[in-house]
């Protein structure tokens, strides 16, 4: 088999995968496309932090329903979506009509090179079927001075670790994690410089801790109380604000 054919083998695989996993969002994580804006206050308080403004473009990768965009657009800034999934993409289009959303996968981008001054990937990037191009077209979009906010989950998480906690019901599609040393050789690899990183703590809040009901409360608010005094080493999961490294 010449490099060729071995190459587009791999191709019409990966497309399968990618298929494969569209469905999946489609017909069980987005099967009800209702908007819980719960989680707003968690997404407000990260806007202020890496400073989202108006007339910024944001593009979300992996976008969802939406709900980070909708945010950023109240600060003033200009929406763009991408997700594999047509519902959570068609609710995007509802709630923000002003914004632009595709339904495409993550590895290859719809939009011009240098496009954008924020770049975000929230949850997400464990779930796609090839991480590296995915973040080398997340670096082509964004402008020589965009600010990349990528938040990915630590396969050191303690508990994981100890053996209580095997993945979210994501699992079924996609999920694929690393320990936070090689995310971040990872993303160097593909042309970003990691700035800051810190811990995601959107659980120190009383709509998660409750959200299974009142029998899981003792044990989700003792989780979420340790990870506001873990080290960042046994974090679920971790925001890293990347910039893009300059051309050699």
């Amino acid at each position: 088999m010449t490099p060729i054919q071995e190459a587009k083998i791999e191709m019409q695989e990966k497309n399968a995968e990618i298929e494969n996993i569209r469905t999946f969002y489609n017909t069980v994580y987005y099967k009800d496309v209702s908007r819980d804006e719960s989680s707003s206050p968690h997404y407000e308080r990260l806007a202020v932090r890496i400073g989202i403004a108006s007339n910024d473009r944001v593009l979300d990768v992996a976008c969802g329903l939406g709900l980070w965009l909708s945010v950023c657009s109240k600060h003033g800034a200009k929406p763009s979506g991408i997700d594999l999934s047509e519902r959570a993409i068609g609710a995007c289009r509802q709630a923000m009509p002003e914004g632009t959303f595709f339904a495409q996968p993550a590895e290859k981008l719809p939009f011009e090179d240098a496009s954008f001054d924020v770049v975000t990937c929230l949850g997400s990037l464990e779930h796609f079927v090839d991480q590296e191009a995915a973040i080398k077209e997340m670096v082509r979009v964004g402008k020589p001075n965009a600010r990349f906010v990528i938040l990915v989950p630590n396969d050191d998480f303690l508990t994981r670790r100890l053996g209580f906690y095997g993945g979210t019901h994501q699992v079924a599609a996609k999920e694929v994690m690393h320990s936070l040393s090689n995310w971040a050789a990872l993303f160097e690899r593909c042309g970003l410089h990691v700035e800051r990183r810190w811990r995601d703590l959107h659980v120190l809040s009383w709509s998660w801790i409750s959200s299974r009901g009142w029998r899981h409360v003792p044990i989700r608010a003792a989780q979420a109380a340790a990870l506001a005094i873990w080290p960042l080493e046994w974090q679920y999961q971790v925001y890293h604000l990347c910039t893009a490294k300059a051309p050699r």
